[in-house]
């Protein structure tokens, strides 16, 4: 038995539609043996391909083959994920960067900010620390 490789990369939760891995595979992010794979073109069990997501690439070999999307639980029973070591530490580095955001209170004022901001701007708002004594 043989499967399309976009419909094997849909079935296996690679990426979300076919359309999609149809597009990747034109786009010459799926390859073997260091050739980039039409659609159209087949996988049998024990194939290893690479599919190349930024900022690494990952390499998958078929254990089983289905045309039907898999629940994920299923998906080990039929792929088996050998991406080298080195992939995975820089998929771990860009995961580590994308955690680096702002400091709280720093950016865009939240919603309780803006009342606050609003309050205070507003004609009715009397300051504490003037009496008219002191005028």
């Amino acid at each position: 038995m043989e499967v399309r490789v976009d419909k094997y990369l849909f079935a296996m939760r690679i990426y979300k539609t076919r359309s999609i891995a149809a597009d990747a595979c034109k786009k010459g992010r799926v390859t073997m043996n260091g050739t980039q794979l039409k659609p159209s073109r087949t996988f049998k069990v024990g194939d290893v391909f690479s599919v190349r997501k930024n900022p690494i690439t990952f390499t998958y070999k078929v254990l089983q083959l289905s045309e039907n999307r898999l629940g994920a639980r299923l998906v080990p029973e039929y792929m088996q994920d050998i991406t080298a070591p080195d992939q995975l530490e820089l998929l771990e580095m860009a995961r580590l960067a994308g955690k680096q955001g702002r400091d709280r209170g720093t950016g865009r004022p939240t919603k309780k900010d803006r009342r606050e901001i609003e309050t205070f701007f507003s004609d009715d708002y009397e300051l504490d620390f003037l009496d008219d004594d002191d005028e």
